[in-house]
């Protein structure tokens, strides 16, 4: 007999994450440094914290479940027929696969800056796409070819035109180039279909962060023989607390804000777009009318991303928004920021520090909110309809809910962190952002931890999320 339900395990960059389950309540929760000589020797670390702690022998539980952001992601390059669709399509696809774009290529772009840029960066995964089921077969059968004499040898993932798709296996195979087949990623203009892409990436994520030291151990654990990408646990998480279960009734509109060191996501669930027909949808490429959404900004965070921050929002601008016109001060931020970036590791020391991290909380936050929702039109486009004032892009007006994860927001009071996101949301300009949001903080880190049980038992991780948010 197990004496508890869920163990689940987050391996990180920097720091292994380890929470403890019975009966839906939160039992035990440590944090130890991620030790990258071998992975196990933290998760153990962690675990004998755990046990001294609960004063057990050992920790026994029915389901060891496992998530993993250590390993970065896979390189993926994406080719398709049209840039601005394959870039869209390519998103939906890494969104929770374990996958990062590195670059998205198309038939737009020359076939000799193709290669090239497939030999530079050398992809662990290339999403080939293009054309819709029966339409252009070209593209593909073209780009194909392209990678054989780029001599790459990452996976290509073949997601475009199905009836193209068995030349170019036939290319790839003489080439000698790994491959796997799945269903085309856009099989109409309305629609997209990426569930078996980001699957069959997804397994080649688990090949990779199981070359590290230390993870066979984990595996032998593992009851369910999986790790997933923890971006992609938020968002099954974010899924589930939105929707509810087929007994209970979710939260409706949310966005997450997952604000960390190096990037600051943004994800957004609409329900309600679950039941739009497709003319409704409209042209794929053309809107954000999908019921899960995620963007990721890579140049914005809290500290290795820090500077990336002042880049996109001036020291300057930053201050006089706030009436602050010290200019020794801002010397003082602005060195601050440089600095935090070499040592990531660097906690808010005095009450002046506490202050810049908050300046660099809402200013990254509220760039993002702004990147990941539409906005009001300003200007007339004959050729697409768009008049002023009319709405573009995702509209998060009615989003009841925001929820706040990561360091910041643990470390302090909820109070603080409430106030931080408000602030974010204070100019929303002509931005389709939430108008009267209630704000929860995710205090104890378990957001991703629902995403990890509902693999297992949506109805147990709806009632983890219920206790906590």
């Amino acid at each position: 007999m197990y004496k508890y339900d869920y163990l689940i395990i987050d391996i990180g960059s920097t720091y292994t994450k380890q929470r403890l389950f019975k009966d839906c309540e939160l039992v035990a929760t440590v944090q130890s440094p991620t030790t990258i000589d071998n992975i196990y020797k933290g998760i153990k670390a962690g675990r004998d914290i755990m046990r001294e702690a609960l004063k057990e022998d050992n920790i026994q539980a029915k389901h060891v479940l496992a998530s993993s952001s250590a390993a970065g992601g896979l390189r993926m390059v994406a080719m398709g027929y049209m840039t601005r669709v394959t870039a869209k399509a390519a998103k939906e696809v890494a969104m929770n696969s374990g996958s990062k774009i590195l670059e998205i290529v198309s038939n737009e772009n020359p076939p000799e800056y193709r290669i090239q840029i497939l030999k530079e960066i050398n992809p662990d995964i290339i999403l080939l796409a293009g054309g819709t089921d029966f339409g252009d077969e070209s593209s593909l059968i073209e780009n194909a070819s392209l990678i054989v004499e780029s001599q790459v040898k990452g996976v290509v993932v073949i997601a475009g035109n199905i009836k193209a798709q068995a030349e170019v296996a036939r290319i790839l195979k003489e080439g000698r180039i790994p491959h796997i087949r799945v269903p085309n990623i856009m099989p109409t203009i309305h629609q997209l279909r990426v569930k078996e892409a980001r699957e069959a990436i997804h397994r080649e994520f688990i090949k990779q962060i199981t070359k590290a030291q230390g993870l066979s151990i984990l595996q032998e654990e593992i009851t369910n023989d999986k790790v997933i990408p923890t971006p992609g646990a938020v968002l099954m998480a974010s899924e589930l607390l939105a929707k509810g279960t087929y007994s209970e009734k979710g939260l409706g509109e949310l966005i997450v804000v997952d604000l960390g060191g190096a990037t600051t996501d943004i994800h957004s669930v609409i329900p309600r777009y679950e039941n739009l027909e497709d003319e409704e949808i409209g042209l794929i490429v053309s809107n954000e009318k999908q019921v899960s959404y995620r963007t990721v900004e890579g140049n914005l965070g809290m500290r290795i991303s820090a500077m990336g921050v002042l880049d996109t929002i001036s020291p300057k601008a930053i201050f006089h928004k706030r009436g602050i016109k010290d200019e020794e001060l801002l010397e003082e931020f602005v060195q601050y920021c440089t600095e935090i970036e070499r040592i990531p590791g660097h906690i808010a020391q005095n009450e002046k520090e506490h202050m810049f991290d908050t300046f660099i909380a809402e200013t990254a936050i509220e760039v993002a909110l702004k990147r990941h929702a539409g906005y009001i039109s300003t200007a007339a486009d004959p050729i697409t309809g768009i008049m002023p004032g009319m709405p573009v892009g995702r509209d998060l007006r009615n989003v009841n809910t925001i929820i706040g994860v990561g360091g910041i927001f643990s470390h302090r009071e909820p109070s603080e962190g409430k106030k931080i996101i408000l602030n974010a949301l204070k100019d929303k300009g002509i931005s389709l952002l939430p108008n009267e949001p209630k704000v929860l903080i995710d205090e104890n880190y378990l957001l991703y931890t629902g995403g990890i049980i509902s693999q297992i038992d949506e109805d147990y991780a709806f009632q983890v999320l219920k206790k906590q948010f």
